[in-house]
């Protein structure tokens, strides 16, 4: 079992790590999401995102793209696995992720990976606590 802190990490690069991880068997959980980035412009990344949401077919049918932070993060993991494939869906099933910090991990040591660290970008970015606030969630954290 892995614990990641997402605070301050860039969120496709964390991304890939961990699906990695969840192709090997691994149980991994992701604390603090809302504070994962996601580097660019933030006026074009939240115009991407609310175009996604927004414009979509069918309210009832879908696609269904989600708003909040841990929603955002986990659909990002799901990308970068094979989820047409039953050993894509079952190594989704092993990741959990969290807004904050639970009670029952706060004992667990936290890994972060060094080259996913968002200070070393040179660009402008947005957290997703504002790209989700923007695309109307109610913040519940």
């Amino acid at each position: 079992m892995k614990v990641y802190d997402a605070s301050n990490q860039i969120l496709g690069r964390l991304s890939t790590v961990i699906a990695k991880q969840l192709l090997k068997g691994e149980k991994v959980f992701v604390v603090n999401c809302e504070k994962a980035v996601i580097s660019g412009n933030p006026r074009y990344t939240t115009g991407k995102y609310s175009h996604k949401v927004f414009e979509r077919g069918d309210v009832k049918r879908g696609p269904f793209f989600p708003k909040y932070p841990d929603g955002i993060f986990r659909r990002s993991v799901r990308g970068m696995l094979p989820w047409h494939q039953p050993k894509g869906r079952n190594a989704f099933k092993n990741l959990r992720v969290f807004i904050g910090m639970p009670e029952e991990l706060k004992n667990k040591s936290l890994e972060k990976f060094e080259r996913a660290d968002a200070r070393r970008l040179k660009t402008r970015y947005i957290s997703l606590e504002k790209l989700s606030l923007a695309l109307g969630a109610k913040k519940r954290w």
